[in-house]
């Protein structure tokens, strides 16, 4: 797979590969900020908050007061979010399907780049290279003249490898209506497909909604326990990771490599009889015929 580039400036900025932290973010911010949920209360409109189940309790209750009432318990309504399971599914993949591992660990196979991003063209070494060739042609001299010599910066990353992650997105509530206001969005915003994408990074995860919405309440109990409505709405998300993570790189992720121009094998000749009378009687000794 080829792409060309009018420059290689993308390259310079396109440092930041995805990790599991930005797959969990992605999901977090596109709940908050996407979906934007809001019911209807005493106040009138209420923007419903999105919490991290993964965060401790003593940051929860710190980072924002709001969300517990005075004797520390949780107001509603409230969305959590939590990380429910983490896959290697080799039937859920994105489209690069096939294993590139690297087997040549020769120069041309530096640092196992094995996976082809971008190939730029080197505009300075293309110009060194044709005006090199064009000077041997021509005595020395520069002319006009048309070569086939192109310097390419090609461009490698290790090979993205899919993982499947699912998610829970729990939504609580004191009141039906509060709680059809919040489930509806999960059901239309897609239209007549469970799917949609979310952004992070520049990077891109695809998402998919399970059709089953379950429901707990404790209405039918009719006992003196406070009332809650409980949707939980599961999440499949299709994310990838590139590299080995922060912590444990042992080589680039961007790995940068040049084409071969030409193949030049150095040969040897021997001088004849005239041409050392040429060179004013020096005698020469040659030892190849």
């Amino acid at each position: 797979m080829d792409y060309s580039m009018p420059s290689k400036d993308y390259i310079d900025v396109k440092k930041t590969f995805p990790v599991l932290e930005d797959i969990d973010t992605a999901v977090f911010e596109h709940v908050n900020e996407v979906f934007n949920l809001h019911v209807t209360n005493n106040d009138g409109m209420y923007k419903v908050p999105v919490i991290w189940t993964g965060t401790e309790r003593a940051f929860q209750i710190k980072n924002d007061r709001d969300l517990r009432d005075s004797v520390g318990k949780i107001k509603l309504p409230l969305v959590s979010i939590e990380r429910t399971s983490l896959e290697k599914d080799k039937t859920f993949k994105g489209p690069i399907q096939a294993n590139l591992q690297s087997l040549d660990k020769g120069a041309r196979d530096y640092r196992d780049g094995s996976f082809q991003v971008i190939s730029v063209l080197n505009h300075e070494k293309t110009r060194n290279f044709k005006n090199a060739k064009v000077r041997q042609n021509n005595n020395g001299n520069l002319v006009p003249s048309s070569t086939k010599i192109n310097v390419y910066d090609t461009y490698y990353i290790p090979i993205p490898v899919y993982v499947k992650v699912m998610y829970s997105v729990v939504l609580r509530s004191e009141y039906q209506q509060q709680m059809n206001d919040m489930v509806t969005p999960f059901i239309s915003k897609t239209g007549q497909i469970n799917h949609f994408v979310m952004k992070k990074n520049d990077n891109i995860f695809e998402v998919f909604v399970e059709p089953s919405f379950d429901q707990n309440n404790n209405l039918g109990s009719l006992g003196q326990e406070e009332r809650k409505f409980e949707t939980k709405v599961t999440l499949k998300v299709l994310g990838f990771i590139v590299g080995d993570g922060s912590t444990n790189e042992e080589r680039p992720k961007i790995i940068k490599k040049e084409n071969v121009v030409e193949i030049k094998i150095p040969t040897e000749r021997a001088i004849t009889e005239e041409e050392k009378k040429k060179i004013g009687g020096i005698k020469i000794i040659s030892s190849i015929d």
